[in-house]
This record gives structure tokens, C-alpha cells and sequence, in this order.
């Protein structure tokens, strides 16, 4: 599977001048390989929602919305709350995003930012259960693609991790076998912060945050997804090509390092609100 959506074959011209740009240290858009675009948050931008945050990575834009419910907990984890994540491609955000059911994009993209934050443990699971068994917190995260140009997955884990952290709800206890509700909204409690960073690999070239002209002509991607505690928590791997296993390696270790740069940015946002 693929976050680079399905579309026509690329000039060769266009794919020769990417991979010379790369050749010479630079890129089409004037960035370093190892720079991202321009990171900008938003947050509390969906009012009525218990959550939201807008990221801008460059053009890309993605809206992250948060709900959360009471509901059943799953039959093998009566002592935990629920975290269900989806993504939807909305068909202004590109030519080729299509209404209808999730494509397998859609779906990879919901998976990699679930498991990003279901490894990491950022969301304190156990904390939300009300009753065990019959009563628990259900937090539904639901991503929007409204801008595509490249490298969904960062933009989208980074939007939804905003969100979470800046998401309030209602607070509940079980007095006489009935589930009370108390008026006062409390945060969530996020406990890590998995920040994911993708590697795209272009004849021979590693560069970070591909833009969509360079995921075009891309061999392969990789996104490492890293907490706080620099520990790696989730990888997804993309594309075709291979990486060697210096290439991991070296991909590794500069996502951690960015994800520290990332996190602050997150850290930053979310705290004014």
C-alpha cells in the first residue's frame, strides 16, 4: 500500500529533473534533504467536537476531530477504554480522491496513525473504563485530508496527536449500579507523544517529508514513529523499492532526532490551548 494516491504515469523529463535536483544536494522546492516544510497547528478549530487541530505541513492540510462517547468495551479488554481511528480523503483535496468507500490509502492511513498512538500508549486506555465489562470511554479520531500535497501520514499523525492533547471530556462514576455525570470537562491525560517522521528514498536518494512532486517519482518510503522517551514505537514501510539496512538504520536515527524538533512544535501549539 501507498499514501501517494494513483496517478498518471509521470513525464520522464519531470522524474529526471527531481533525481538531478537530489544528485546535487538540493530539491525542487529549495529545501535540504533532511528539512520538512513549513509545520503549522491549529487547534480547537472544530467547536463542537471534544477535540480538533488543523495542521498545515507545507500546502498539505489535514483536520483531525475527536468524539468521545460511553460505550461497550471490547470483549477481550473489559478493563480498558476504546480508541478507534478513521481517515477520510476528501475529493476536494486531490484529482484523484474519489467519493465512496475507504480506499486502501484511506485505510493505511488510519492504520499507521492508530498504531502510532495505540504502541506508544499515548492514550491512557485503562483510565477511561468506567465500569468494567459494561462501561467504558470510546474515543473515535477522525482525520480529514483537505489539501494533498504529500506526505499524508505525518501531516495526519501530527494533526491527530494535536487534537488529543487539547481534547477535554465529561467525567463519570458509577454510584447505585447507574453511571453519573459530572459537569466538569477534564483533559484526556496523554501520556507520550509518537511523532512519525517519513523518509522517502528517490534513486539512491534519502530525503524527509516528500512533497507530492518527489512521492511521484518516489522508490520507497519509510515512516518511523518515535515517543518522547526516543524509543521506537511504529514503522510503516511504502513503495516498491528496498532500503539496505544501513539506510534503516540511518533513517532511524535521524527520525528521532527530528521527532524531538516536531514535538516541540506540537508541544507549543497545543499549550495555548
Amino acid at each position: 500500500m501507498s499514501t501517494t494516491p494513483q496517478l498518471p504515469p509521470v513525464a520522464k523529463i519531470e522524474q529526471k529533473t527531481v533525481v538531478d535536483f537530489l544528485t546535487k544536494g538540493k530539491r525542487i522546492d529549495e529545501r535540504g534533504l533532511t528539512d520538512y516544510r513549513s509545520i503549522k497547528i491549529e487547534t480547537g478549530i472544530v467547536q463542537k467536537a471534544n477535540g480538533s487541530a488543523m495542521v498545515h505541513l507545507g500546502k498539505t492540510k489535514v483536520l483531525t476531530g475527536i468524539k468521545i462517547e460511553l460505550g461497550q468495551p471490547f470483549p477481550d479488554t473489559p478493563n480498558q477504554g476504546v480508541l478507534t481511528v478513521n481517515a477520510e480523503l476528501v475529493p476536494m483535496a486531490s484529482p484523484s480522491f474519489e467519493p465512496g468507500p475507504p480506499s486502501e490509502t484511506a485505510i493505511e492511513l488510519a492504520r499507521v496513525v492508530d498504531r502510532g498512538l495505540r504502541e506508544s500508549k499515548a492514550l491512557p486506555l485503562k483510565t477511561l473504563c468506567i465500569e468494567p465489562g459494561k462501561k467504558v470511554m470510546v474515543v473515535f479520531v477522525d482525520v480529514y485530508v483537505l489539501d494533498h500535497d504529500g506526505n499524508l501520514i505525518d501531516a495526519s499523525a501530527i494533526s491527530a496527536l494535536s487534537a488529543l492533547m487539547t481534547s477535554k471530556m465529561k467525567q463519570y462514576k458509577v454510584e447505585g449500579g447507574e453511571v453519573q455525570t459530572k459537569d466538569e470537562l477534564v483533559p484526556l491525560g496523554i501520556q507520550n507523544e509518537p511523532v512519525p517522521v517519513t523518509t522517502a528514498k528517490i534513486g539512491g536518494n534519502m530525503i524527509l517529508d516528500p512533497c507530492l512532486e518527489e512521492e511521484r517519482v518516489m522508490d520507497s518510503r519509510l515512516t518511523v514513529t518515535s515517543g518522547r522517551d526516543g524509543n521506537i514505537c511504529a514503522m510503516q514501510k511504502g513503495g516498491m523499492g528496498s532500503f539496505a539496512d544501513q539506510e534503516v538504520r540511518q533513517a532511524v536515527k535521524i527520525a528521532i532526532e527530528k521527532g524531538k524538533e516536531i514535538r516541540e512544535i506540537i508541544r507549543g501549539a497545543t499549550a495555548k490551548t
